[in-house]
């Protein structure tokens, strides 16, 4: 049930096998189905969540009932509402599992514990949520700089088998488009 996690942990830090044996027995192992929720917006993130295996998606939804794509997690990734699960306050947003997924949970407080008792896991954690700030950032300038086609196209490079696990409406939420305008892309990409 770890195998991805370890992978991931090793591309970034160093630990010896008693800590990573540590690491593992901090997490909560859940399996959660497909088209289940593991946070409705409205309730306390008391969890960060790693996606063994499977896929994830993190949305909000307007006032309009349009809902609004922000991130989607494929295996070897994280997710959490992070302002909730630090702050404790309420999530703005909804994370469900778009496939049957095998996930990995750390409480606040576990998550506490395992950077105290593995300094290691403090860099870690930072080179995390470092490529992450720099992710967010490069998607909200592309989302307000670059065309609907470019934004797919990098899509597409980033994730290649996206278009086989998520459907089109999804896809054209998280490109910010309708999705008439993502069939028109692909239509044009296929004949050109």
């Amino acid at each position: 049930m770890f195998d991805v996690l370890e992978r991931n942990i090793n591309e970034y830090i160093k630990v010896s096998s008693e800590e990573l044996e540590y690491a593992k027995s901090l997490f909560i192992p859940k399996k959660l189905r497909k088209k289940r929720i593991i946070l409705q917006e409205g309730e306390f993130c008391t969890y960060t969540i790693f996606v063994e295996k499977g896929l994830l998606r993190s949305y909000s939804i307007d006032k309009k009932g349009n809902e609004h794509i922000l991130q989607f997690t494929p295996e070897g990734w994280w997710t959490a509402d992070l302002y909730s699960f630090f702050s404790k306050e309420p999530s703005n947003y909804n994370i469900e599992a778009l496939e049957d997924s095998k996930l990995l949970l750390l409480t606040n407080e576990t998550w506490e514990l395992l950077l105290k008792e593995v300094p290691a896991f403090e860099r870690y954690f930072r080179i995390l949520i470092q490529n992450n700030l720099i992710a967010t950032q490069r998607r909200l300038i592309g989302t307000i700089s670059t065309t609907a086609e470019e934004r797919y196209l990098k899509l597409l490079k980033n994730f290649p088998d996206i278009v086989q696990r998520v459907p089109q409406h999804m896809i054209a939420s998280y490109l910010g488009i309708t999705r008439e305008t993502l069939s028109r892309i692909r239509s044009q990409i296929v004949s050109g």
